[in-house]
């Protein structure tokens, strides 16, 4: 089952419940105009809160979490010329080493991919009401407390090397 919203032309977003196309997913995203494009993807590791996990959980509100992700994409376009973005969340029961997101985004240039990437992935895990629930070898299993990125509002999009460049 997927729902899937067209944001604008080259723009959507998706819930799955299936496995995650990746390399249907990279051909979707090429674009004529593009001499940049950055797929990211996060998969289920295998350890949290220094425990091992077994596997983990998704649930969303569905219509909700894919209007805001819609209206990040937006953000991020206005943000950055873009020439396509599609982002995929899946949803259910999910293994380690299972891709949970996948977002691919297309640009001119490469600065404004990693820029536009990372500011997706970041405001949707701060933003979007998408539920993960951690369950472990030792049978416990808990709600996760929420994103452990740090602030979107404080990145910067210069290199380390152009920020970290005092001279001792």
């Amino acid at each position: 089952m997927m729902q899937k919203i067209l944001v604008s032309k080259d723009m959507t977003c998706s819930v799955v419940r299936n496995v995650i196309d990746l390399e249907g997913l990279r051909q979707r995203a090429q674009h004529p105009q593009a001499g940049a494009v950055i797929i990211f993807y996060g998969d289920v590791r295998n350890h949290s809160q220094q425990q091992e996990v077994s596997f983990l959980e998704y649930e969303a509100h569905e219509n909700m979490a894919l209007k805001q992700i819609s209206m990040v994409i937006d953000e991020a376009r206005q943000k950055w010329v873009l020439h396509s973005v599609e982002v995929i969340h899946r949803l259910g029961k999910l293994a380690v080493k299972d891709c949970s997101i996948a977002i691919a985004v297309a640009t001119s240039h490469r600065g404004d991919a990693y820029a536009a990437s990372r500011y997706i992935i970041d405001t949707i895990k701060h933003s979007v009401p998408i539920w993960k629930k951690e369950h472990f070898v030792d049978g416990v299993s808990a709600w996760s407390k929420g994103c452990e990125a740090y602030s979107v509002v404080e990145e910067t999009a210069e290199p380390p090397s152009a920020v970290n460049n005092e001279v001792p």
